[in-house]
C-alpha cells in the first residue's frame, strides 16, 4: 500500500513539474531564455525507466501537455522540438496511436513540413507495423502535396497490411495510374472490380478502367498518327488508314467496346464520353 503511494505521489509530482515548468516559460521574457521554443523534457528512454512501470500514463500527461503547447501561439519557436517531443511519447508508449496521427497533423498544417510528417508517421508504423493507418495516412499527404511516387510507395504499404480497408488498395491503383504505371493500374483495378461486393465500388473501378485503358490506346493511336505524318506529310484522313499502312494491327475500342473518336483535322483521338459520366 506504501508502494503504490509513493509511486502516486511520485506521478503526481512529475505533472506537477510539466505545468509548473510550461508556467515559468510563461513568465519569463522570451527573449531572455535560449532555445526559448525548445522545452527540455529527458529522453523518452529516460522517462520510461524513471516512471516505474507508469510510462503509458506519463505519456498521456506529456501528450496533454504537447497539445496545450503546440496550440500556443505566443510561442512563436515553438515548432523547433516537434520531432523531439512526440518521440518522447513514441518511447514512453510506442503504441499509442493519437500522438503519431497528430503530430503529423500539425506538421503538415501548421508547419507545411510534409517530409516531418511522414518522420512521424513513419516512426508510428515502425513502432506498431500492423497499424496500416500510418502509412495510409502519410500516402495521403503525399498525395495532397502531389508526390505521387511517395504517396504511391506509401499505399502500397498500406495495402499490404493484413486487416487494412479496400480504400487502400484503390489509393495505390490511383497513384499508380498518376505515375504512368499504367499496366500496375490496370491490374489492380480490376482486381478491385472483381473482388468488390459492391456496386458502387465496381461502378468506381469500372470508370478506372475504362480511364486507364483510354489513356493507353489513345498514345498507341497517336503515335501511329505522327509516324504516318513522317510517312506521308499528311494526318490520315480516317482511322482505318493507319492500319492499312500496317502502323497498327487494327483499331483499339474503347473499355465500352466503341470506337475513339478522330479529328481528321488535328489527327487526334480522343473518347467518346467522360468516364465518369458513363
Amino acid at each position: 500500500m506504501k508502494k503504490k503511494l509513493a509511486l502516486g505521489l511520485i506521478l503526481v509530482f512529475l505533472a506537477a513539474s510539466f505545468a509548473g515548468l510550461e508556467l515559468t516559460l510563461r513568465r519569463l521574457p522570451r527573449r531572455k531564455v535560449p532555445g526559448a521554443g525548445i522545452l527540455y523534457i529527458p529522453s523518452g528512454r529516460y522517462l520510461k525507466y524513471a516512471t516505474f512501470g507508469f510510462s503509458p500514463l506519463i505519456a498521456d500527461i506529456v501528450y496533454l501537455w504537447a497539445i496545450q503547447y503546440y496550440g500556443n501561439e505566443e510561442i512563436a519557436d515553438r515548432y523547433d522540438s516537434l520531432l523531439h517531443i512526440f518521440g518522447i511519447i513514441a518511447e514512453l508508449d510506442p503504441r499509442y496511436v493519437d500522438p503519431y496521427e497528430v503530430g503529423a497533423l500539425i506538421a503538415t498544417n501548421d508547419m507545411g513540413d510534409m517530409p516531418l510528417a511522414l518522420k512521424i508517421l513513419d516512426l508510428g508504423f515502425e513502432k506498431n507495423p500492423g497499424q496500416w493507418i500510418f502509412p495510409f495516412e502519410a500516402g495521403h499527404y503525399a498525395a495532397i502535396a502531389k508526390d505521387y511516387p511517395t504517396a504511391r510507395a506509401y499505399f502500397k504499404k498500406a495495402m499490404e497490411v493484413p486487416g487494412s480497408p479496400a480504400i487502400a488498395k484503390r489509393k495505390y491503383a490511383d497513384t499508380a495510374f498518376k505515375t504512368m504505371d499504367l499496366k500496375t493500374s490496370w491490374e489492380t483495378w480490376l482486381e478491385v472490380f472483381n473482388t468488390a461486393q459492391d456496386d458502387q465500388i465496381r461502378k468506381i473501378a469500372s470508370n478506372h478502367l475504362y480511364q486507364v485503358k483510354s489513356v493507353a490506346d489513345i498514345a498507341a493511336l497517336n503515335k501511329a498518327v505522327a509516324r504516318f505524318k513522317e510517312n506521308a506529310g499528311r494526318t490520315p484522313a480516317e482511322p482505318g488508314e493507319l492500319v492499312r499502312a500496317g502502323l497498327l494491327p487494327q483499331l483499339p475500342k474503347d473499355y465500352d467496346g466503341n470506337d475513339y473518336v478522330y479529328d481528321p483535322g488535328t489527327g487526334e483521338f480522343r473518347t467518346g464520353v467522360i468516364p465518369w459520366k458513363r
